[in-house]
């Protein structure tokens, strides 16, 4: 009785946010200085347990912008990609394989070439134009992937790759044309979270968040959707701005991302599955759920990135591409044939 109700997905959701919370206090505690575990959960809490004026400086001022910054960044992947997902009505969609990264990476190259500099209600230019390239992508994917009375799920996604290639293309194009630029831009590329401060981390939280709340509020809507047009267009749903909100909502977590760590890959696949083996297939309860694994992947990662190598860190983005693309290529070779991909 007690082992079935703690299977619960309620049950699961709460064990998961007390395990993201446990990863914070982690992620603060490593770095090039160790502080113990002990000592960073008693400051955590006010308590000051011997530290210096040194050590409080680096937990304040470095580590807890970044471990919050990577905990929405990754937070903000998964909740794009649970709804990428639904929207195309494929497990396979996420941010970086249908486009919304790559879109969010052309409006900040185009901004860093430009010298843009400029605010717009305290946002900066970079994640106004991330979030422009973002939703600017999805749609041309949608709207080209729907083109066609045989056009599919499968011609959805098909058609995020082509155009995620072609804003690639365009992104190695700006960094050929401007020399001088090319290591900036490259360097943001490659994803990292180290220049995170509190300001960044501020804005980053407001934008994904706002994003996830779109998300999230759409959670029955998007299980109406999941039924295929017809059953859902019976039960009342208007198809036109529902796939509106999802577009923005995901377009806005995914700039989000960018803006503060460039190009992560694949935390918003792996995230949303390991999400649904844990609480299903309801909305209500899997955006949640994959808000805080999406959250706990990106900071491992994270940590991981910085804590390989005493004197190097590893672009963060290249280590979830090389943690995620094998699990792309598993789900792909489990998923065979055309029903289970579309």
């Amino acid at each position: 009785m007690i082992a079935s109700r703690m299977r619960h997905p309620a049950y699961l959701l709460f064990f998961t946010i007390g395990l993201l919370l446990l990863s914070i206090v982690f992620g603060i505690s490593m770095g090039a200085v160790r502080i113990p575990f002990a000592t960073t959960f008693a400051w955590l809490f006010g308590i000051d347990n011997g530290l210096s004026d040194s050590q409080r400086a680096i937990l304040f001022e470095l580590r807890m912008p970044r471990v919050l910054t990577a905990i929405i960044v990754g937070s903000s992947l998964a909740a794009a990609g649970v709804g990428f997902q639904g929207l195309f009505r494929n497990v396979l969609a996420e941010p970086y394989i249908i486009g919304a990264s790559s879109g969010a990476a052309l409006g900040v190259a185009i901004v860093i070439v430009l010298n843009l500099n400029a605010t717009l209600l305290g946002i900066s230019a970079p994640a106004i134009a991330a979030l422009l390239g973002s939703m600017g992508v999805v749609a041309l994917v949608f709207l080209v992937g729907a083109l066609g009375r045989g056009s599919s799920q499968l011609s959805l996604l098909l058609s995020g790759v082509a155009i995620s290639a072609l804003a690639n293309a365009a992104v190695s194009l700006l960094l050929f044309l401007n020399n001088q630029k090319a290591m900036v831009i490259v360097s943001w590329l490659m994803g990292s979270i180290s220049s995170a401060t509190w300001s960044s981390t501020a804005i980053s939280g407001a934008v994904g968040g706002l994003g996830v709340a779109i998300l999230w509020s759409r959670s029955r809507a998007l299980d109406a959707y999941m039924l295929g047009d017809t059953a859902s267009t019976s039960l009342g749903l208007d198809l036109i701005r529902f796939r509106l909100w999802m577009i923005v909502g995901g377009s806005l977590a995914t700039a989000a991302a960018v803006s503060s760590a460039g190009i992560v890959g694949f935390v918003g696949l792996v995230a949303p599955q390991i999400a649904r083996m844990l609480v299903g297939p309801k909305h209500s309860y899997l955006i949640p759920m994959s808000v805080c694994c999406g959250g706990i992947v990106m900071l491992l990662a994270d940590v991981l990135a910085r804590s390989l190598h005493d004197n190097l860190e590893l672009p963060v983005g290249v280590l979830t591409a090389l943690l995620g693309g094998p699990f792309f290529f598993g789900l792909l070779i489990t998923r065979r044939g055309s029903r289970a991909l579309s």
